[in-house]
C-alpha cells in the first residue's frame, strides 16, 4: 500500500487545525480508496501533498555465479543465433 502525505488547508493558522494536521501526517491507504478530505482527528479539511516516490533499484548481478545463485539461466553465444547453457 502506498503512503500519502496530508496537511491541513489551514496550516498557517494553528488555532484552526489540530497538532496532527498542522504539521502534516502520513497515511497508508489502498489505491482503490479515495483521498482523505478531512483530518481524522479534528475533522478540518486537509489536502494531499506531493510526496517522494519510492522506486525499486534495478541491479545487475555482479558475476555469473551470482546470477546462477539468483536463479537465472546463463547462456553463452556460440555462433550466430545459437546459444548454449553454461
Amino acid at each position: 500500500m502506498p503512503l500519502y502525505d496530508y496537511i491541513s488547508e489551514q496550516a498557517e493558522d494553528p488555532d484552526k487545525s489540530c497538532r496532527v494536521c498542522a504539521k502534516g501526517f502520513e497515511l497508508r491507504r489502498p489505491l482503490d480508496r479515495p483521498a482523505l478530505e478531512v483530518c481524522p482527528l479534528c475533522r478540518n479539511p486537509v489536502k494531499k501533498k506531493i510526496s517522494q516516490v519510492n522506486t525499486p533499484r534495478i541491479m545487475k548481478p555482479l558475476s555469473v555465479s551470482d546470477a546462477k545463485k539468483a536463479g537465472f539461466t546463463i547462456l553463452e553465444k556460440k555462433e550466430e543465433g545459437v546459444y548454449e547453457r553454461q
